[in-house]
């Protein structure tokens, strides 16, 4: 199993798996992006977002990971958002998810990020690969709190 940056030829299978991803999670009503915007973002520069797959000897790929950077006000330094990390399941156990995570990483240390990030669904199996690879629970006491777009307009029309 190779991991590698993702390329522009890649696309169209990141796609699919990012399809695979929204199925798996039960989320592909808000599956509502493009190829074309994912272009945009992996490859416009600056990039905005960073990407990794991993192919099998075969040059099959079998699964990619997706990441950004955010900001720490606190420490002024980056940390890196893990959006997502995604396999194929005929691929799952053959080591991919850790080297895509291990990747990840690696991207992150190399930027001189002090941390790295990411959210998981509470009923995902994937939270016990996640403590395999040492990590845990944050336990800052900070919870993630958000507005979806029809919740910006509903603040911005009552202010």
């Amino acid at each position: 199993m190779n991991v590698r940056p993702v390329r522009p030829d890649d696309l169209g299978r990141v796609w699919e798996m990012i399809h695979g991803l929204a199925e798996y999670e039960k989320l592909t009503d808000i599956l509502t992006g493009s190829r074309e915007r994912l272009q945009a973002l992996l490859f416009d520069a600056p990039p905005a977002l960073f990407g990794r797959v991993a192919e099998r000897a075969d040059g099959r790929l079998v699964g990619y990971a997706l990441f950004h950077f955010t900001y720490s006000s606190f420490r002024t330094n980056a940390r890196m958002w893990l959006e997502d990390l995604f396999v194929e399941e005929i691929a799952r156990g053959t080591g991919a998810g850790e080297k895509l995570f291990d990747a990840f990483v690696e991207d992150a240390l190399a930027h001189g990020c002090h941390r790295v990030d990411w959210a998981v669904l509470e009923w995902n199996p994937a939270r016990a690969f996640y403590e395999r690879m040492g990590a845990g629970r944050s336990d800052d006491g900070m919870l993630q709190y958000g507005l979806d777009a029809a919740g910006m307009r509903r603040r911005l029309e009552r202010a």
